[in-house]
């Protein structure tokens, strides 16, 4: 029995036009939101690239200005040095001002370190004490200060009578890596010991420094030291 032919029903011409422009509305939709995400990434990145370009622009103004400010302390620092005549409390503390001014710019071990040391040559220990503290505890791995922090430390205590802590001091200056400064501390360290009336003490302090730097500029004195021992 032959199989009977089914019609085609047409589709509606109306309804293939409502789908037409139902996706065609959707994809419009899509593409807006599409749109609005790319930019609103865009001006992300473009916030972005404000900030770091104005953060850059900033550093490198800070910088500038701390450098200056660090060469105008240097110069005042040291102006005593250059055959100038100067008030010495006014040169401290006007190259104080300069090394905080710099300092608040751009934070540096140079600049903390000199504010220290400007304190302690205007002779208030207790303010170079506290920025020396501030400093080894900030700047531990910097070889170029730390040693001579510790000993700026060290004769901060010495100026203030507290023989202990130079002592420790000293101690700490002398385990630093490398040896800068060790002579030093063997040194300060022999002195400390010999008012102390630890004269064996010392003694090995300075022959420990004779028999390590030969060309330390205390060998001379040292080397007195020893004798005078040999001769006692």
């Amino acid at each position: 029995m032959p199989k009977a032919i089914k019609k085609r029903v047409p589709k509606k011409t109306g309804d293939t036009e409502a789908e037409v422009q139902e996706r065609l509305s959707g994809l419009k939709d899509t593409f807006k939101e599409r749109q609005t995400t790319v930019l609103q990434i865009f001006a992300g990145i473009i916030i972005i690239v404000i900030a770091v370009v104005g953060f850059l622009v900033y550093s490198s103004t800070a910088q500038k200005k701390a450098r200056f400010l660090e060469y105008e302390g240097y110069k005042t620092y040291y102006s005593g040095q250059q055959g100038q005549s100067v008030n010495k409390e006014e040169q401290y503390q006007k190259a104080l001002d300069m090394f905080k001014k710099a300092y608040d710019a751009k934070s540096s071990p140079s600049s903390l370190f000199y504010i220290a040391a400007c304190y302690y040559e205007l002779g208030k220990y207790d303010d170079a004490l506290r920025t020396l503290k501030e400093f080894t505890q900030k700047y531990a791995e910097d070889d170029r200060f730390i040693p001579l922090a510790y000993q700026k430390m060290a004769l901060t205590y010495i100026k203030k009578g507290d023989l202990n802590e130079a002592k420790k001091t000293l101690d700490a200056l002398y385990s630093l890596k490398g040896d800068i400064f060790k002579d030093f501390a063997l040194m300060e360290s022999g002195r400390i010991l010999e008012k102390e009336g630890k004269a064996e003490e010392a003694k090995k302090k300075y022959e420990e420094l004779a028999k390590k730097f030969p060309t330390s500029p205390f060998i001379d004195e040292v080397k007195a030291k020893l004798a005078e021992k040999k001769e006692g």
